[in-house]
């Protein structure tokens, strides 16, 4: 699904206007009749029901005031409040206040009747704020900030119209007061900021509604945002035919895991497998390949020459060249070490790297974006960082990356020729032609010591099962982040770990799965 900025929105509002000729009453009230269906559906019939819709007076307070008009016909009681004077509302806005009719509306111009305001919201079974839309940025002040502070104190439901007011729709920012909304009902696309901290959690449910905007203003207006859905999600799953074998699903060789890291090559490993992979094989210092053999059943393993400290050495490299000639992806990086020597060998690999390819942790500290950019052959190649990584690899501060998630992650992709999976709080995956994902599965229990590493065999098993790179990334981090949700709904957000992100695995899948099903039978 597309995700928009406030400014593909104002774009996409004009070209539909401007250039296709539909009215922008029409785009207003399509916007209104779709949050009260949705009012509907929260609260069953609204007749007798007592409803507040705070407005704003710009195209948002427009939205509520036919959002009021509807309701009221329904049945409704409704108090409607304008954080403003009625002159200053100009335009469909406009057209839509003056249909409401004298009376109807409380000004609130000069901050009188405010605590009324506060005692409606405090009675009613719904507020709607529809204060600030998408082009709001910064910190409200006055009025609308005492209007959104009560919408947060009155302990009622609240349904946000396009976007909290408060919220920066492109960054997710909240500057100041934001409304905490139950519900968001957005209009036309999702908003870029709801899949970013703190808007992820600011805005609540969101849902999307239909307003007319054609395919057409889309493609005109080239939108380059996406969440993936769970049907999406569904669509880029690989085939698992009756008569396969192991093969069909490919082979993966990891290269992982040093001295005091061998729990980081077990993860991968063990997720790839999880993940669909048919055979994977894990190259680990020959010393700790006892080790290995005892951990993990169903790995094969590769004991190769090793480093005074017990990492992998460059001298492995005939090996690996070989176990890469029959492979269908790679995995390097976890635990692998940031002895010199290894990192020599993680360079000597990439940059011949022949088949589909990972990298993580310590192959990302050995590499350079121009050293990324300049490898042989056309291999596709997917670069997992997590934000103190991209700092390394960009030069830009932590703050300024978090910042600044989508855009860093998309300059990455550009300058490297890879896909990148800017991990965190709101998963970035952006390839070289700058299209993003925002990953809207996970939470906080995947911030804990180990889940990366499962990501990174969840990953390269979709690679071997020649799932185009960023569609492996998209999917695995949306897969990933599932059964991290799992986890933590069985285990709780303190106390699970990576280990409980790779038993959630399967179940993860078959969910995925059975929306692919429902799409087939639909």
């Amino acid at each position: 699904m597309k995700l928009v900025t406030s400014e593909t929105m104002r774009a996409i509002d004009s070209y539909c206007i401007d250039d296709l000729g539909i009215p922008g009453l029409r785009l207003m009230e399509n916007a209104g009749a779709g949050a009260v269906k949705l009012a509907e559906r929260k609260l069953g019939a609204v007749a007798g029901k007592t409803v507040t819709v705070v407005c704003g007076k710009g195209n948002n307070g427009g939205d509520g005031f036919v959002i009021a008009r509807e309701l009221r016909a329904k049945g409704a009681t409704v108090d409607v409040y304008l954080a403003g004077h009625r002159d200053d509302v100009a335009g469909d806005a406009r057209a839509n206040l003056d249909r409401l009719g004298p009376g109807v509306v409380v000004e609130l111009a000069d901050g009188r009747s405010v605590g009324k305001a506060a005692e409606s919201m405090a009675r009613s079974d719904l507020v709607v704020d529809a204060v600030f839309g998408t082009g709001f940025k910064g910190t409200p002040m006055g009025l609308s900030g005492t209007l959104i502070g009560q919408m947060n104190a009155c302990g009622r439901q609240v349904l946000s119209v396009d976007v909290p007011s408060g919220l920066n729709a492109t960054t997710g920012a909240a500057e100041g007061e934001c409304v905490r909304a139950t519900w968001t009902c957005t209009m036309g696309f999702p908003k870029r900021g709801f899949f970013l901290y703190p808007g992820r959690t600011l805005a609540g449910e969101v849902h999307v509604v239909d307003i007319g905007v054609p395919q057409k203003a889309v493609e005109a207006i080239g939108v380059k945002d996406n969440v993936l859905t769970a049907g999406e999600a569904a669509a880029l799953l690989p085939p698992r035919p009756d008569d396969a074998n192991k093969g069909t699903f490919g082979r993966v060789v990891v290269i992982a895991g040093s001295v005091g890291y061998t729990g980081a090559a077990a993860l991968t490993s063990l997720a790839a497998l999880r993940s669909g992979a048919g055979l994977v094989i894990l190259c680990v210092p020959e010393s700790l390949n006892d080790v290995m053999e005892a951990k993990l059943t169903e790995v094969i393993t590769r004991p190769l020459p090793e480093t005074r400290g017990r990492s992998l050495s460059k001298e492995a490299l005939p090996a690996i060249a070989g176990l890469l000639e029959s492979a269908d992806a790679l995995a390097i990086g976890p635990g692998l070490s940031r002895d010199p020597d290894t990192q020599a060998l993680v360079h000597q690999i990439v940059a011949n790297v022949p088949v589909p390819c990972v990298v993580d942790a310590d192959g990302l500290n050995a590499l350079t974006v121009e050293r990324v950019r300049s490898r042989a052959g056309a291999a596709p190649m997917v670069l997992t960082p997590h934000p103190g990584e991209m700092s390394r690899l960009t030069g830009r501060s932590v703050a300024d990356v978090q910042a600044r998630r989508e855009d860093v992650a998309r300059d990455v992709a550009a300058r490297s020729s890879a896909t990148v999976v800017l991990k965190g709080a709101g998963t970035v995956v952006a390839d070289p032609d700058g299209e993003a994902y925002l990953n809207p599965t996970g939470g906080s229990g995947l911030a804990s010591a180990g889940t990366g590493d499962v990501l990174t065999g969840v990953i390269a098993a979709l690679l071997g099962q020649r799932v185009p790179a960023t569609a492996a990334a998209a999917l695995g981090a949306f897969a990933h982040g599932h059964a991290g949700d799992l986890a933590a709904a069985a285990r709780g957000r303190v106390g699970m770990i990576a280990s409980d992100v790779l038993e959630a695995l399967p179940r993860a899948f078959v969910d995925i799965e059975a929306g692919r099903d429902k799409r087939r039978s639909a």
